[in-house]
């Protein structure tokens, strides 16, 4: 049965099924020839898209508004200070507003809840640009730089070191759920990932028999074993800075440095991390800098998966 993703938002990869998901990462490696072979894109061409930012961003800000600009598109920056957003003005009036004008929305800030709003009554898609719980634009980026690599996703052994319970942890893990690959989140018990999202993305894996398997445990040595990528993020998400020194004495057993890559025993071992990094804490200069790293291919990769998803959803296919 074809995919079909018109008019369909992205807040979670809990909504998408794994022919779905396999779908964009498709497109988006054609998107990313096509963009490398020149060729000028009209897809977008007349579509208006908003994108809402209450959090910084360099990759997301950047990648949607290229994206948009490459296929005809115009992106329009809505930063938190340049509406009413959240202020004089209800998040469901905003959004009503933004609908009758915009062609699309992404959303960057704090609330999952804002991001579902937005799309509940906006009545035109929705992208989750990051929230405080889920990333899954970020998600598709990974899993596209992963298929560069390997030429597969199922059975991919993905090892995710440091907090366990952050937006990019959860959003891998529902990910990987869904794609069939051998999921480790190696964390301190302090940082392990909701017990409840855990049980659910192990339902998703039987529901969707995809044969991944998940496991969580404290022990970064006995994971990384036979792994194929490593991931990493920083160790205080925005919002949480006031918590660096006790993230730091909680996560530097957890630091990817090079006698973590060597634990694995895989000299093909990739090595990435959603950016920025600060090198030093979850993963030292020798790694970053190292042959292993990929992060600079993922982060480009932001750019044709996030193109990826408003072309799916409001191109002119």
């Amino acid at each position: 049965m074809p995919v079909n993703l018109r008019n369909r938002s992205l807040l979670t990869l809990k909504h998408h099924t794994p022919e779905e998901i396999s779908y964009l990462i498709d497109l988006a490696a054609s998107l990313k020839a096509k963009k490398r072979a020149g060729i000028k894109g009209t897809l977008l061409e007349r579509k208006n898209v908003a994108l809402i930012f209450e959090k910084p961003s360099t990759r997301t800000r950047c990648s949607f508004t290229v994206a948009a600009v490459d296929e005809g598109g115009h992106p329009e920056y809505l930063g938190k200070d340049d509406i009413h957003f959240g202020h004089k003005e209800t998040l469901a009036d905003t959004a009503r507003v933004l609908g009758r004008i915009f062609d699309g929305i992404e959303f960057r800030g704090f609330s999952q809840k804002t991001v579902e709003g937005l799309a509940k009554y906006s009545g035109v898609p929705v992208w989750n640009g990051l929230t405080d719980e889920y990333h899954p634009t970020q998600v598709l980026s990974d899993f596209l730089t992963i298929r560069e690599n390997f030429g597969h996703l199922k059975g991919i052994k993905f090892v995710y070191v440091g907090d366990g319970r952050n937006n990019m942890s959860n959003s891998l893990m529902i990910g990987a759920a869904k794609m069939g690959m051998d999921f480790y989140i190696a964390s301190p018990k302090e940082l392990f990932p909701d017990p409840d999202l855990v049980a659910e993305c192990r339902q998703i894996a039987s529901e969707c028999e995809s044969g991944a398997a998940i496991t969580i445990t404290d022990d970064a040595k006995a994971a990384v074993k036979d792994a194929d990528v490593i991931y990493t993020d920083v160790w205080a998400s925005m919002g949480e800075e006031d918590k660096i020194e006790a993230r730091k004495a909680l996560l530097y057993p957890y630091q990817v440095n090079m006698d973590l890559i060597k634990a694995t025993g895989n000299e093909n071992v990739i090595f990435l991390h959603c950016l920025p990094a600060v090198r030093g804490n979850e993963v030292t200069e020798e790694v970053f800098e190292s042959k292993y790293g990929r992060q600079f291919d993922e982060a480009e990769n932001r750019m044709h998966t996030i193109k990826a998803v408003m072309v799916a959803s409001i191109g002119n296919l």
